[in-house]
């Protein structure tokens, strides 16, 4: 067995709302699962699929997927600020194998992850520095986004890359479920969001990062009181997402269009492509058994929240 496959959701909202009476405690227990899992496993490299909001990834360059050979998280949200302990060389092998392989990706020696990449990093290892890491960003939010099966092929690339790196590979996929936080629109934005959407989005001064992140977190406790309407979390689906994920046959996925994404589980259930493509890599190494599957509708968290662990037989 040389690769294994982690997923959880994360949220912006975790250090700032709490949520009902035992949920931290059943989310702790998931991650302490998924941390025990991969001590088992002990992988050698992480291979990190992760969506951005954008901080690093913006209009004036936006590629469907992004394999970084060096990264900078930007501290988002108290979550660690620095260099990611990326291991280019890895990184170098698995972006050429995929090439190879007829998916394009982009290439980045400089990439910028936001709490999406560093909340799993530091949930399940301790920090951005503890284990080497192949950050692998797919474009989760900002339309228009590609089907559903291409991210599988994706996935499926990098499986059998990782497979002939020779050592102990973890796949990691960071995104929630079901959820539609209030992340803005390009199509109908003023000049000031849209400016922040195509370019200047990525360098916010202090102030301005304060300021999102203040209203993120006013519209996540908005959202758990009733005064905010989004789209409601969808338990339904995400229970049938993590069944399909966890059967085997994700060609079934192969069918669920975009639209219907965003009609049935909000506009950042896309950040779902991450479990799909972490799944898809460990699927190319043989069949597999779901190990641990956690999940719990957080209103607090604006999130569906899963934790799911899986390794080949």
């Amino acid at each position: 067995m040389t690769l294994a496959a982690v997923t959880l959701s994360h949220s912006p909202l975790m250090d700032f709302s709490e949520p009902g009476p035992g949920v931290r405690d059943r989310v702790e227990a998931a991650f302490a699962d998924a941390r025990a899992f991969i001590e088992a496993f002990a992988p050698d490299v992480v291979v990190l699929f992760g969506p951005d909001h954008y901080n690093g990834f913006l209009y004036d360059l936006m590629p469907p997927f992004c394999v970084g050979r060096a990264a900078q998280a930007i501290g988002d949200y108290r979550t660690a600020k620095g260099t990611v302990l990326v291991d280019h060389d890895a990184a170098a092998v698995i972006a050429e194998k995929v090439l190879d392989a007829g998916i394009d990706i982009a290439i980045s020696e400089s990439m910028y992850v936001d709490h999406g990449f560093v909340q799993p990093l530091q949930v399940l290892f301790g920090g951005i520095d503890r284990i080497p890491v192949v950050p692998v960003f797919i474009n989760c939010v900002a339309v228009p986004l590609g089907p559903v099966r291409r991210v599988r092929l994706l996935g499926e690339a990098i499986g059998r890359a990782a497979g002939a790196l020779n050592r102990r590979v973890l796949v990691v996929g960071s995104g929630g479920l079901s959820h539609d936080p209030p992340l803005p629109m390009l199509a109908g934005a003023s000049p000031e969001v849209a400016a922040r959407l195509i370019s200047t989005g990525r360098h916010l001064t202090p102030q301005q990062r304060a300021d999102r992140e203040r209203r993120v977190i006013e519209a996540g406790r908005a959202y758990a009181a009733g005064r905010l309407t989004v789209a409601p979390l969808n338990p339904e689906w995400d229970r049938r997402l993590l069944d399909i994920l966890a059967g085997g046959d994700l060609t079934e996925l192969d069918a669920w269009t975009p639209d219907s994404f965003a009609a049935q589980a909000g506009h950042s259930s896309h950040e779902a492509r991450t479990s799909i493509a972490a799944y898809a890599a460990l699927s190319t190494q043989g069949p597999y058994d779901t190990v641990s599957s956690f999940y719990e509708e957080i209103p607090d968290w604006i999130a569906g929240f899963a934790v799911t662990t899986a390794q080949t037989r």
